[in-house]
């Protein structure tokens, strides 16, 4: 019996999340890469021209297969593949935009090695819900395929790169020195040759072989240890990371210093002179708090909520961008820099966010940068390995009764402001402080976020947190 591609990725345990499809590697066989690849392409195929597809690749062991996988299905369609090897996801979006051609990105961003997952984008950005929707439920049978894959075409990350050379000037990062923390990142081979072509001097740090699972907004304790101390041994002005795939920006200030990813994007905005953001409702309020902004837009969590709030805001206002509290950073209008006009890219980047505040580093010190903004602080973190049927089930009761969450914090005498459910249940004290549980959706995991007038606070309520859900819920 011949299965329909919606049988086979239904029956594969693949799911989207909030950005793409992820699940393990022992699930994604070629037959289920090669189904979701022809099911998006097919859909592609119903409303534009479609003669090419882009593909690019992670780090990840697995990444190179399952390119293979796609690429061999692409090709049975009569797709030709430009295969662009290893290179940041915000690369391959904006390659394909330019040629107007759809794109898979086979990457599982920043969860462990053991998963992985694609990321689709139509001729003219990322997919939507709708999308989703559509190629998980295609009736067609997988047409016979054989695994494949092109030499690999520099001309992806090459045109990345120019993108911001063409914009920002040549001097612009001179007398900085950056740390580069490489580890395994999609992108680790253009970084430094671009910040020195800048002005920067640029010292690398810890590339590895093995894949590091880089989480911008629970950076690992180990990652907070390594900033200190190698700012410490080298004098820095700045660090720069990614998560896997690049298009998650990790900045550490002159002290070592890891920045939150929302105040990363906040920064950036108002470098770039952004008149309007879209972003989820998990990020900092020194957003709305620092008046630099005519109108900002809270979504739920996940880039194609971002984009779809843009599309809203793009009549209205001149330039408009949005940004997640992972940091990733999307332009959703062409600005001019410098004089020049710099593309959309309404996809989740880390290089413009890298340089817009390194660069402004020059005159005001990273830290100094954040200082001046309103004191609100967040902080976040995940309990890994939990269901996320039993993640939704607690967040439901708490919803229906926060005192539930209260008595078992022991947080004492504390008025609720708030209760907000745009995304798993965000709920707002009468004395400024902020709690938001959601189950993830990439992983079996559940994130705390929390917001207080200091750090230590919104650090101790995330460990308080997730100390006692681990014993209830374990």
């Amino acid at each position: 019996m011949t299965l329909s591609l919606q049988q086979i990725i239904g029956e594969s345990g693949i799911s989207f999340g909030t950005s793409g499809a992820r699940g393990l590697v022992s699930d994604f066989s070629d037959d289920v890469v090669a189904s979701f690849a022809q099911s998006f392409l097919l859909g592609m195929q119903r409303e534009f021209q479609v003669s090419r597809v882009a593909i690019g690749i992670d780090n990840r062991p697995s990444s190179p297969a399952m390119a293979a996988a796609c690429s061999g299905a692409a090709q049975a369609l009569g797709i030709a593949v430009d295969y662009y090897g290893v290179l940041p996801t915000p690369a391959l979006a904006y390659q394909a935009m330019q040629d107007g051609v759809p794109a898979i990105m086979v990457t599982g961003s920043h969860i462990p090695f053991d998963r992985n997952g694609l990321k689709f984008y139509r001729p003219t950005g990322e997919i939507t819900k709708a999308d989703e929707q559509a190629i998980v439920s295609t009736q067609a049978a997988l047409t016979p395929y054989s695994s494949a894959l092109p030499a690999v075409n520099p001309l992806g990350a090459e045109n990345y790169i120019q993108r911001y050379r063409e914009v920002f000037a040549p001097g612009i990062m001179q007398g900085l020195h950056i740390g580069l923390y490489e580890h395994s990142s999609a992108g680790r081979d253009l970084y430094a040759n671009l910040f020195r072509s800048l002005g920067a001097e640029v010292t690398s740090l810890e590339r590895t072989d093995t894949f590091v699972p880089i989480d911008t907004e629970a950076v690992a304790e180990v990652d907070v240890q390594k900033g200190r101390q190698w700012s410490k041994a080298y004098g820095f002005d700045a660090i720069f990371s990614t998560d896997g795939d690049g298009d998650r920006p990790l900045i550490a200030d002159e002290n070592g210093e890891w920045l939150r990813g929302d105040i990363v994007g906040l920064l950036c905005a108002r470098q770039l002179g952004i008149r309007a953001l879209a972003v989820p409702v998990s990020c900092n309020t020194a957003i709305e708090k620092c008046g630099a902004f005519d109108e900002v837009a809270r979504t739920r969590i996940g880039s194609p909520y971002v984009i779809a709030a843009l599309e809203a805001l793009a009549p209205n206002h001149a330039s408009i961008a949005g940004f997640e509290a992972n940091g990733g950073f999307l332009l959703g209008s062409d600005v001019q820099l410098n004089g020049k006009p710099l593309k959309a890219l309404p996809t989740r980047d880390a290089l413009l966010p890298g340089i817009a505040l390194i660069a402004a580093a020059a005159d005001l010190k990273l830290s100094a940068q954040v200082a001046a903004l309103p004191a609100r602080f967040t902080a976040s973190d995940r309990i890994q390995n939990i269901a996320t049927n039993t993640s939704k089930a607690f967040i439901a009761e708490v919803t229906q009764d926060p005192a539930v969450l209260l008595d078992l914090l022991a947080l004492g005498p504390k008025t609720v402001a708030a209760l907000n459910t745009t995304d798993g249940l965000r709920i707002s004290f009468t004395d400024g402080e902020i709690i938001h549980l959601r189950p993830s959706g990439n992983a079996p995991e559940l994130r705390c976020y929390a917001e207080a007038d200091d750090q230590a606070t919104a650090i101790q309520r995330v460990k308080q947190v997730l100390d006692a859900l681990k014993l209830k819920l374990a």
